[in-house]
């Protein structure tokens, strides 16, 4: 790709369907202002997620524990890249504090990549799982996690917390992770949703895609099935967007049909529960997802 076809791109004109309100009102203020008053991260801002407004209006939010400084540097992340601080061994129980005081009911913790420590930070992951529903028992916490670099006993630790939902985002296609996601792994990724289902049959497992970034529709049909074969239950697919000129380019706005059409193959082959559309992120309507996969079990 030239660079006046990317600079063109970087610029393009969001189409009509990828409207959304301005994030206002006062729920969306309280949200916003407890996060603050624990020192707490969110993914809805760190990422940029274009359905903030409607989440926090809802009452609820995905908290990024363990720091908002990623030991990686994806090129379609806009979460800041660098040397983390120190682990805060508070952060649970001001977590646990500020999802009392939301009076939430369904919670997803997620992180930055934490390479930097032995287990890559899952022991905070499992401790905050614990500390939030011991002071909320009547909440279910969701988990988004890394991929630990393959270090199996500390997924198994988070499983051992009993999170509602494990879920770990595949991202992208397998051809583009060397380009998007260098310290990334394709393989990787989907043995840690087959070692999850072995440990623990009973949570149901998940993860994201997103388009948009310069995959083929082929290749998207091709990572649901892969994900499905290895035991994914709940799938996200959402519309890529450029954080900033820095980061990799749009290569097209998918259109409403096709996220449609990936919406259908993925029932097809047996998912759950599938969230497909311009605006999905992982996150998006978790606790639905969560409450319908409890029901049919």
């Amino acid at each position: 790709m030239d660079s006046t076809t990317t600079s063109r791109q970087s610029h393009q004109k969001k189409p009509n369907w990828f409207k959304v309100p301005f994030p206002t009102g006062e729920r969306f203020t309280l949200v916003k202002n407890l996060v603050r008053e624990h020192k707490l991260s969110t993914v809805c801002e760190e990422a940029h997620c274009p359905n903030i407004g409607e989440c926090f209006n809802s009452g609820t939010a995905t908290f990024m524990i363990l720091g908002d400084t990623c030991t990686r540097a994806c090129r379609y992340c806009a979460v800041n890249s660098g040397r983390p601080d120190p682990v805060d061994p508070l952060e649970p129980i001001r977590l646990s504090q500020a999802v009392k005081k939301l009076g939430l009911d369904y919670v997803v913790l997620t992180s930055v990549d934490r390479d930097d420590l032995k287990d890559g930070g899952a022991s905070v992951f499992a401790a905050c799982i614990r500390s939030v529903k011991h002071l909320n028992p009547s909440c279910q916490v969701e988990v988004l996690i890394p991929d630990f670099q393959g270090n199996w006993s500390a997924l198994y630790s988070i499983l051992e917390a009993e999170p509602v939902v494990l879920n770990h985002n595949i991202e992208t296609v397998r051809r583009l992770y060397p380009q998007l996601r260098p310290k990334g792994n394709y393989s990787l990724a989907l043995n840690l949703f087959r070692r999850s289902k072995q440990y623990s049959n009973t949570i149901p497992v998940k993860s994201g895609l997103m388009v948009g970034i310069g995959e083929k529709s082929d290749e998207v049909f091709e990572t649901i099935q892969d994900l499905r074969d290895s035991g994914v239950e709940l799938l996200t697919i959402g519309q890529y967007l450029q954080p900033t000129p820095k980061h990799a380019p749009i290569a097209r706005f998918v259109t409403p049909q096709e996220f449609e059409n990936f919406r259908k193959f993925g029932y097809d082959i047996g998912f759950r529960h599938v969230e497909s559309g311009p605006l999905v992120r992982s996150s998006y309507h978790a606790a639905d997802q969560a409450h319908l996969v409890k029901k049919i079990n």
